[in-house]
């Protein structure tokens, strides 16, 4: 083709797109095309004719596109997708569809792009989506698949051997089937609220919610003994926060203690700093160094844990959405004794009318 004419030249011998060439009105192929942007591009791949939704498809004006390579090969009767990028540093995909044609004795070939940029992240979306709520389902069937089988299993021992045992031992039983009982609820809680979260729906409105009742509240659901649970907070206290939310953030908080350290443990509530601050603390073996930065993704579970206990890795993330959401933080320190304390922020309603500690 030699070299490309001069702009004023190029203006000049631009053909419309109403010319008809050996094989038909190129205005036919656009419309058949039913695209947003047609560029013509002749055998040496630069580019001859170009619409006005070319230009903004591409973010070039038809003074530098006309005359340029294209970049991309327009081979007829095939489709492809293409990932442009634009002059500003943008992205974008394009749907292309090609025919070949002939105008004024010079064959081009036509090539129809389509912006199908929004389509295909939502089809990544969509993806993605599809792929979690797969985890979901395999975490959930996988941890509601052992508590239920132990729990079948003392029902029907408890059934079956009912007259041959003592009454301690009905008794234990029956305590164990409460507790996992207790366990399987606290994790379709998990799941029911990380389905809630992803949903995003209408947020709660926060209200006063006085945190040694809260701490009381979840203690009466724990089966513990008698002093291995240790609790600190003033009478006083009081936060700004859902409650549900609240209620959930702490039961999440003793569940990883009691499961990954076991008592005692210690829930110290207190007004630091203007906020009111939660710790929950245990004198287990701490957290291995290279997971703390994972400590409240979802579905993280530290390696060195996974065999010892079951979990979701569902607790501690959904602790962290529920304080971001009522403008408060949580977060992971080390306890002096070596254990772990997961800490706790939120906004304080009322300073604490009684100082001492119950």
């Amino acid at each position: 083709m030699g070299d490309a004419p001069r702009k004023e030249e190029r203006d000049s011998e631009q053909p419309e797109f109403t010319t008809v060439g050996a094989e038909g009105d190129i205005s036919g192929l656009i419309v058949a095309a039913s695209a947003d942007g047609i560029v013509a591009v002749d055998d040496q791949g630069n580019i001859r004719v170009c619409n006005q939704a070319a230009e903004e498809l591409l973010a070039r004006p038809a003074g530098e596109l006309i005359g340029a390579p294209f970049g991309f090969p327009v081979v007829a009767g095939r489709a492809a997708e293409v990932d442009l990028m634009l002059p500003g540093g943008g992205e974008r995909v394009v749907e292309m569809r090609a025919t070949t044609t002939t105008l004024e004795g010079q064959r081009l070939h036509i090539a129809a792009l389509r912006d199908v940029t929004h389509r295909k992240k939502a089809e990544r979306e969509l993806q993605a989506a599809l792929e979690h709520q797969n985890v979901v389902v395999a975490i959930a069937a996988h941890e509601l698949h052992n508590p239920l089988a132990a729990i079948s299993v003392l029902a029907h021992l408890l059934q079956d051997q009912h007259d041959a045992m003592t009454p301690a031992q009905r008794a234990h039983i029956i305590d164990q089937i409460a507790e996992r009982t207790a366990r399987l609820q606290l994790l379709v809680r998990k799941l029911l609220t990380a389905s809630s979260i992803d949903a995003a729906g209408t947020r709660p409105v926060p209200g006063p919610v006085p945190v040694l009742e809260i701490i009381v509240e979840q203690l009466a659901d724990i089966n513990v003994k008698p002093g291995e649970i240790q609790v600190s907070c003033p009478s006083g206290l009081t936060l700004i926060a859902d409650r549900a939310e609240i209620s959930m953030m702490l039961a999440n908080y003793l569940d990883n203690a009691l499961t990954y350290a076991g008592p005692p443990v210690e829930i110290q509530a207190a007004e630091r700093a203007g906020c009111a601050e939660i710790r929950v603390t245990d004198h287990g073996p701490g957290v291995p160094a290279s997971f703390i930065p994972h400590l409240f993704e979802r579905f993280a579970r530290a390696p060195e844990t996974e065999h010892k206990a079951e979990g979701t890795g569902l607790g501690l993330w959904i602790v962290r959405v529920f304080a971001h959401a009522n403008s408060g933080d949580a977060w992971y320190e080390p306890s002096g004794t070596g254990g772990s304390s997961f800490c706790l922020r939120l906004q304080l309603a009322q300073a604490p009318r009684d100082a001492s500690a119950r």
